[in-house]
């Protein structure tokens, strides 16, 4: 019953002031993008979602071509209260010590150091004690050994995404302006970001192999999402 109170109130699109006033014990996946987590509350950053809103704004910047058909996709998430908008470097609109689970995946190496510190700091705050935070990040020491497996620096290259062909055209300008470049700020691997959890004040930091978590009850969550390269770091919040 409580699950079902939940999403009924969110899927009108809840405030932060209701979201403040909600019992604790919620899970929370940010920056969950195309993914988001049935029974949890998903957050992103992407202005597909700020749009949203705006149906009549979303639809015209689709057809103009200034939302491509994934952020399109997203907005009409958005739009049915499945995605809510939050730049969880700056703020994650939960209150403090109200989260019992927390995920991101494929995030964090979108934020440069400070807003990695950031955001690290927020989930510290919104953490109940005990609770779980789980960071999956692309394995910056997978892709290096499939380098000096194949030598390909190109394919190497690629594989980081910290470079960006500059936007083309005026359609190419406008959209780079509206929703930002997408690129790879930082990389990281097991052992530095583990170091990164641990120096943002979380506890018992440990790389956790694919399918395994020590969520409890994580229900739909994907535990195995983008195996191939990733790497899964769980922490937890200090009692």
């Amino acid at each position: 019953m409580r699950g079902r109170c939940w999403s009924a109130r969110y899927s009108r699109g809840m405030t932060e002031t209701e979201i403040r006033g909600t019992h604790s014990g919620i899970k929370v996946n940010v920056g969950c993008g195309l993914s988001p987590t049935s029974g949890w509350l998903n957050f992103d950053n992407s202005v597909s979602v700020r749009v949203a809103r705006w149906p009549v704004m979303s639809c015209l910047l689709r057809r103009l071509g200034f939302l491509a058909p994934k952020s399109a996709e997203l907005a009409e998430m958005a739009r049915h209260g499945n995605v809510r908008f939050a730049n969880a470097a700056a703020r994650i609109p939960c209150a403090t010590a109200s989260v019992m689970a927390l995920y991101s995946s494929h995030m964090i190496e979108h934020l440069d150091r400070a807003e990695a510190r950031a955001f690290l700091g927020e989930v510290r705050r919104v953490l109940q004690p005990g609770g779980v935070v789980r960071i999956a990040a692309p394995d910056l020491s997978t892709i290096v050994r499939d380098y000096v497996a194949s030598g390909d620096a190109d394919r190497f290259v690629a594989g980081i995404h910290m470079g960006l062909d500059r936007p083309a055209g005026v359609r190419g300008w406008v959209r780079w302006t509206m929703v930002g470049p997408r690129h790879h700020l930082w990389m990281y691997d097991g052992g530095s970001l583990t170091r990164l959890l641990a120096e943002s004040g979380l506890a018992e930091v440990t790389v956790m192999p694919p399918g395994s978590t020590r969520i409890t009850g994580p229900g739909q969550l994907d535990l195995r999402e983008r195996e191939a390269e990733s790497v899964y770091v769980e922490a937890i919040r200090p009692l």
